[in-house]
């Protein structure tokens, strides 16, 4: 994926290239009457100026309301009389006076798969397919009352430029794709052994203390909706520090006076948007390691810091710990196989995807010495993906 977009944006860059080259070569042939680094300077600038209106519009995909929002721009950067983009199937957007014959110009570009050169009066056309990863989508037209060699070319290198954008887009939409079809596994890894062990020590209680039994069947439910429910990749810091809150309550009633547990939140930060189940999964981690020492004791401490653009937040045990090495091994294993629970790797694996391979988590641990481990979590808000 990322070597496409890095050929995609390397295409757009050369066809940019070219058109502002374009640019100059009509505003010379109109004698503007500028010295010659000014024209340079000033075709180039508003080529990237005008390709940067139009991006955006493009990177939503082609539909309708982005060729409406980039067609306008796209005529701007050709200097044409008019401009259309077309889909497949039918006329999209256009800007200017386009002729009638515009749907039957795009079929023959799209049958011919290349550039096609229609004569008429008062304008002449080019018309040039857009593609995505090798697949026609649609085409750009240009009209106008010239229609030489150069134009040819440059609408040619707008439409490569456009077709960059599209396939971008669709880069973008395929990385969404995957990161739904993550979330949805992600749901699906929450331990079975919880669930089993949560509902075990709630059905304890029924008889010799209905009221906790109630309260504790309400907190599960409470855990269950957030974990499961159909929601934006993104929540706040407060709503995921609840889930952490009510997991913790139903492992105390499992285990007692044996898990101690501690939250210290910087009142600050709980607005701050991040990543849906990042946190619970180390919680789980720290208990299931927590416990091993200190004859089946342990403590879990979760702490959240303010530290300026970013929040900080550290899950600690002082239980057995383990080997560095071990604790490397797990984050760089597949979280399709770290057995039953969501696990490090499938964490540390989001935050890089989604903020940068700075954001991974960091363990600290050895043998005998506990575990920590410790998350950064910028205040910006993130893009859903």
């Amino acid at each position: 994926m990322l070597t496409t977009a890095c050929v995609a944006l390397s295409s757009s860059l050369a066809s940019l290239a070219f058109v502002a080259g374009y640019g100059l070569a009509r505003a010379r042939w109109r004698r503007q009457a500028l010295p010659e680094g000014h024209r340079s300077d000033e075709a180039t600038f508003t080529t990237l100026h005008i390709a940067a209106m139009a991006a955006p519009a493009l990177r939503t995909g082609l539909n309708r309301d982005s060729a409406r929002k980039a067609v306008r721009h796209l005529r701007a950067l050709l200097g044409t009389q008019a401009v259309a983009i077309t889909s497949t199937e039918a006329a999209l957007a256009w800007e200017g006076p386009c002729t009638d014959d515009v749907l039957t110009h795009a079929r023959a570009a799209l049958a011919a798969g290349r550039a096609q050169v229609f004569a008429g009066e008062p304008h002449g056309a080019v018309v040039v397919p857009l593609t995505v990863d090798g697949t026609v989508v649609g085409t750009l037209a240009a009209f106008d009352g010239e229609v030489s060699a150069a134009l040819v070319r440059t609408v040619t290198e707008v439409a490569r430029w456009v077709s960059g954008q599209l396939e971008l887009a669709d880069l973008d939409a395929s990385r969404r794709r995957a990161l739904e079809a993550e979330m949805r596994a992600l749901r699906a890894q929450i331990s079975p052994h919880f669930v089993y062990n949560a509902l075990t020590t709630i059905a304890s209680f029924v008889r010799t203390n209905p009221k906790r039994a109630r309260e504790l069947l309400l907190d599960f439910a409470d855990f269950s909706r957030y974990a499961l429910r159909r929601a934006h990749d993104f929540t706040t810091l407060a709503d995921e520090l609840s889930c952490v809150d009510r997991y913790l309550l139903l492992e105390r009633a499992r285990f007692g006076d044996k898990l101690r547990f501690s939250m210290q939140v910087a009142p600050e930060v709980l607005p701050v948007p991040v990543p849906f189940l990042c946190l619970q999964p180390l919680v789980e981690n720290a208990i299931k390691h927590g416990m091993r020492g200190h004859g089946g004791m342990g403590e879990v401490r979760v702490v959240v810091r303010d530290a300026g653009p970013e929040a900080h937040i550290t899950v600690e045990d002082d239980g057995a710990g383990m080997d560095p090495e071990r604790a490397r091994r797990m984050l760089d294993e597949d979280p399709a196989r770290e057995g039953s629970g969501i696990g490090l790797a499938n964490v540390d694996l989001r935050m890089r995807q989604i903020y940068g391979d700075g954001y991974g988590l960091v363990v600290e641990t050895a043998l005998g010495a506990g575990t920590k481990v410790r998350l950064r979590v910028p205040k910006r808000s993130a893009c859903s993906l």
